[in-house]
């Protein structure tokens, strides 16, 4: 009996053992399924900063022979001869940034506004269509932006814009030379009121999503203290959103530094440099798409050198916005 019940325990010592053994094989499976996750979102990784960098090197090396001839004067040489191959990229980098500007500072008050009407004060039946509007708006292709502002707004703007601008800052002593010269609709200013309507609708969604991310419990508590709707505002949803709303911008810039199509529309695309904002003018984006299908040689090597300045506007701009954000931070930290 004794022989038969000892032989009867075995298996059950057996089986205490099975539960650890089962245990093991799953985390070494969850530890392989792991491996390979991790694996393979690195690749996914990588592969972003591969295409960057394979980007950054193919521009390199074909704006190379204009970057060797010109060097670092290429940045701020006006001179734009196709005949006899003297290039500059000064025009195209400073209607670039003069367009971009002044689609910044006519969208970035319009898409707050917005934004605060939208979070703030506006009824609740009208919330969803204006905010599907907005949606809609940024989902506009640029040429149709385009096609707008050189058929519709750009007569309309010559016809009573321009001369109600030009008599009235026109004559002012520092900025009149700004709005002189020809009313003919297209230039550097057109360009960048059309750029504004185009940023508009991402800035004020940007917004609009990080103003509503502010926890109900802080308006109520200033309301109930009897501020107003401006001073909530300002001490509450704002230091709450700060880098969320500069985060907008920047998308807004980012996209307005490399537009194309809409620029291209109503800019004019001359290679002359003016202190008149009526005057045509170009980008980089719209010098690139009027001149690469006929390009050759070196002139397509310009192009190419006119690209990257492009990217690096671009990287410089951002980097600007990041450190602009980690002060906020830090500043935000200390007062704290």
């Amino acid at each position: 009996m004794q022989l038969s019940q000892g032989i009867q325990m075995d298996p059950i010592e057996k089986a205490s053992h099975a539960p650890d053994h089962n245990m093991l094989s799953v985390v070494k499976r969850q530890r392989i399924q792991d491996f390979f996750f991790h694996k393979i979102t690195l690749s996914f990784s990588l592969l972003v900063l591969f295409a960057l960098m394979g980007i950054i090197i193919s521009l390199l090396i074909n704006a190379w022979p204009a970057l060797a001839k010109f060097g670092f004067q290429f940045i701020w040489r006006v001179e734009w001869d196709i005949v006899n191959e003297e290039f500059g990229a000064a025009i195209a980098i400073f209607g670039t940034l003069v367009s971009a500007l002044i689609a910044l500072l006519i969208a970035v008050p319009l898409s707050f506004g917005i934004a605060l009407f939208l979070t703030e004060t506006c009824p609740t039946y009208l919330r969803r269509p204006l905010g599907t509007a907005i949606e809609l708006l940024a989902a506009v292709p640029s040429i149709i932006y385009g096609m707008f502002g050189l058929f519709i707004f750009a007569p309309l703007f010559a016809e009573y814009g321009q001369p109600a601008l030009q008599s009235t800052l026109g004559k002012m002593p520092i900025i009149g030379s700004l709005f002189g010269g020809a009313m003919n609709g297209v230039g550097i200013l057109a360009a960048g009121i059309v750029l504004a309507f185009m940023i508009v609708p991402f800035i004020a969604a940007v917004m609009r999503d990080v103003f509503e991310i502010v926890p109900p419990i802080l308006r109520e508590s200033a309301y109930g203290l009897g501020c107003t709707t401006w001073e909530v505002v300002r001490s509450i949803v704002l230091p709450y959103t700060q880098k969320g709303v500069i985060g907008g911008v920047m998308l807004g810039l980012g996209r307005a530094l490399g537009e194309t199509m809409a620029v291209t529309f109503v800019i004019g695309n001359s290679q002359r440099l003016s202190a008149s904002l009526f005057s045509p003018g170009t980008t980089i984006a719209s010098t690139l798409a009027n001149e690469f299908g006929e390009a050759a040689d070196f002139h397509l090597s310009t192009l190419f050198a006119l690209g990257f300045l492009l990217f690096v506007i671009t990287f410089i701009v951002l980097s600007i916005a990041k450190i602009m954000l980690i002060r906020a931070e830090k500043a935000k930290g200390t007062k704290t």
